[in-house]
């Protein structure tokens, strides 16, 4: 066996990272308060199931290493792995959208920022179709929108769509 910065030794180490990352996530959760009441379930239930999780893991690493080394290793062409070249405009069109919702959701609201994003973020992806995307956006982010507002409570801003949506935007 190699021992080079992807053979065993990075294995090893990766493994044995993932161990102590579990133990210190052990320490931390079992030092919570227990506090469960009735339910007997605290605020230390839930890092405590992803601190075993993490030792588990580390294990199942660990004995992966000790016994030929992880398996199913991804190659290290970019090519075999089936990777394209980086595409700077799909970059600046999600990037884009993601701006233009930044700017929009106070004044136009949030759906209509969300049809802008899914528009952009669509183009990012090779999609030509604008009007498409962007009546497609609408309807999601009506969606979105509307269950936020309603089933769990929480006020979105409606903006210009406010005579519209009518009571479900205030």
């Amino acid at each position: 066996m190699r021992w080079g910065a992807t053979g065993p030794r990075a294995e090893l180490l990766i493994a044995l990272g993932v161990l102590a990352v579990g133990v210190a996530a052990t320490v931390v959760a079992f030092a919570l308060p227990e506090g469960g009441g009735y339910a007997r379930v605290g605020p230390n239930a839930v890092p405590k199931a992803v601190a075993l999780g993490l030792v588990l893991l580390a294990c199942w690493l660990l004995a992966e290493v000790f016994t030929g080394g992880f398996r199913d290793r991804v190659p290290e062409d970019p090519a075999a792995r089936g990777e394209h070249a980086f595409c700077w405009p799909a970059v600046g069109w999600v990037t884009a959208g993601l701006v233009a919702q930044m700017l929009l959701i106070g004044r136009a609201g949030f759906v209509l920022a969300a049809a802008v994003l899914f528009a952009c973020v669509a183009r990012g992806f090779g999609s030509r179709r604008l009007a498409r995307d962007a009546a497609l956006g609408l309807l999601l982010g009506l969606a979105v929108f509307l269950f936020f507002v309603k089933f769990l409570n929480v006020n979105l801003p409606a903006g210009w769509l406010l005579p519209l949506l009518g009571a479900a935007g205030l």
